[in-house]
C-alpha cells in the first residue's frame, strides 16, 4: 500500500499526489500553511487523507505558538483552524478533524501548554491509525458484495492515496483478493483532474490488482456491454437522508447503474457522514479553477483561451440511486443510516446482508 501522509520528525510528510504516476515525489511540511496550501493544491486529496492532513497541520502550527495559558494556546490555533477549514469546503472531514482536537483540547484545558502540543501530536497520529483500521473493516462488510469473476469500476480514486492506507472504495476489492476472488478492476479516467488515470491505475497496479483504464463516457456501453458487474465510489460528504457528494461524475455513473440495474456501492467512514445536514441540496459543491478544464497540467492548453468554463468539484448522487453505503459499521440502506447516530440500536437489524 502507498502511504500518502505520515508524521515524521517534527514534520509532515506529503506524497505529492499531482505529479503522480510520473515523479513520485514527497514533500516535507514544516509549517501548517504548507499542509494547507498541500490540501488546496490537491498534494493530497480524498476525504480522510486530508482529514488526517488537518489534523496534522494542526499539531504542526500549535509547536510554533507562544503561549503561556490555555486560553492564550486556543486563540493562537484559532489562525490554523480557519486556514484550514477554508482549503476544501466540500469534504467534511477536515471540519471533522477540527472538531475532534478542539474536544480533545477542552477536556485536557488543566494541562500545560507544552503537554497540550504533545497531545495534539498524538491525536494526529492516533487518527492517522484509525483510519486504517477503519479501512480495513469497511472492506470485510464490503467484500461480500463482490462474486468471484466480478469486474468492479471505480470513479475517481477512494484507495490508500486518499486515506491513511488501505482505501475506502478500494478497501472490499482488496479484502475480496485476499478471499481467493478473482476479479477485475475498471478505472474511469475521471476528467479534468484524471484521478482514475494517475492514481487508482497506478496504485492498483502498483499492489498488483488486475486494472484497465477507460475513458469517463465509456462506463455506460460497457454497462450494456454486460462487462461491468457493480461500481464502488467513495465519498466526500454522506449526508442523513442518505444522499452523497464526491467526485464529479458520480451522479453519472449512479445513473448508469440504474439504468442497467447495477449495484452502485458508497464506501463511507463515519468521519465522512455530516449527519447535521439533512438533504444533499444542501452540501457546497467547491468549483475549482478554470486551468484544471482547459489545460493539461496546467501547460497543455486543449481549449480556447477565454472560454468559459465550469469546473465544478464535486456533484450531488442522490439516495434512491445507492444500493447501499458501507460503513465499518456495516452496509446500510441509504435511508438506514441515521440510525448510525442512535443510542441502543441494535445495527444487525438494519445492517444488509449478501443476497439482499
Amino acid at each position: 500500500m502507498v502511504n500518502a501522509i505520515e508524521w515524521k520528525d517534527g514534520k509532515v510528510i506529503m506524497l505529492d499526489q499531482s505529479r503522480l504516476p510520473v515523479e513520485v515525489i514527497f514533500i516535507e511540511c514544516t509549517d501548517y500553511n504548507i499542509v494547507a496550501e498541500g490540501i488546496k493544491k490537491l498534494w493530497i486529496r480524498g476525504a480522510p487523507a486530508i482529514g488526517i492532513a488537518a489534523a496534522m497541520g494542526i499539531a504542526l502550527g500549535a509547536q510554533d505558538i507562544t503561549a503561556k495559558n490555555f486560553k492564550e494556546f486556543i486563540a493562537g490555533l484559532d489562525q490554523i483552524f480557519n486556514t484550514l477549514l477554508s482549503t476544501r469546503p466540500t469534504a467534511v472531514n477536515i471540519k471533522w478533524a477540527v472538531e475532534r482536537v478542539k474536544k480533545l483540547l477542552k477536556a485536557n484545558k488543566d494541562e500545560s501548554v507544552s503537554r497540550l502540543k504533545e497531545l495534539l501530536i498524538e491525536e494526529a497520529q492516533k487518527i492517522h491509525k484509525e483510519d486504517i483500521e477503519v479501512n480495513k473493516a469497511i472492506g470485510k462488510w464490503g467484500a461480500q458484495f463482490i462474486k468471484d469473476g466480478d469486474t468492479v469500476l471505480t470513479h475517481c480514486n477512494a484507495g490508500s492515496l486518499a486515506t491513511g492506507g488501505y482505501g475506502t472504495a478500494t478497501a472490499p476489492i482488496f479484502v475480496a483478493i485476499e478471499q481467493g476472488k478473482k476479479i477485475q478492476v475498471i478505472a474511469d479516467e475521471t476528467r479534468p483532474v484524471l484521478q482514475g488515470a494517475r492514481l487508482t491505475a497506478w496504485e492498483l497496479m502498483e499492489a498488483g490488482v488486475p486494472v484497465t483504464l477507460i475513458t469517463d463516457n465509456s462506463a455506460g456501453a460497457l454497462m450494456k456491454k454486460g462487462r461491468i458487474n457493480l461500481a464502488i465510489v467513495g465519498t466526500d460528504r454522506t449526508v442523513k437522508n442518505g444522499d452523497v457528494a464526491n467526485k464529479i461524475g458520480t451522479y453519472s455513473v449512479s445513473v448508469l447503474c440504474k439504468e442497467h440495474k447495477i449495484p452502485f456501492y458508497v464506501a463511507a467512514p463515519l468521519s465522512s457522514i455530516d449527519f447535521s445536514i439533512p438533504t444533499g441540496d444542501k452540501i457546497p459543491i467547491e468549483e475549482r479553477n478554470a486551468e484544471e478544464v482547459t489545460h493539461i497540467f496546467g501547460t497543455c492548453r486543449i481549449a480556447p483561451e477565454n472560454v468559459k468554463v465550469i469546473n465544478m468539484a464535486f456533484d450531488v448522487t442522490p439516495a434512491k440511486n445507492i444500493t447501499a453505503i458501507i460503513t465499518e459499521k456495516g452496509a446500510f440502506k441509504p435511508k438506514d443510516i441515521r440510525k448510525l447516530i442512535k443510542k441502543d440500536v441494535n445495527l444487525d437489524e438494519y445492517r444488509i446482508k449478501i443476497g439482499e
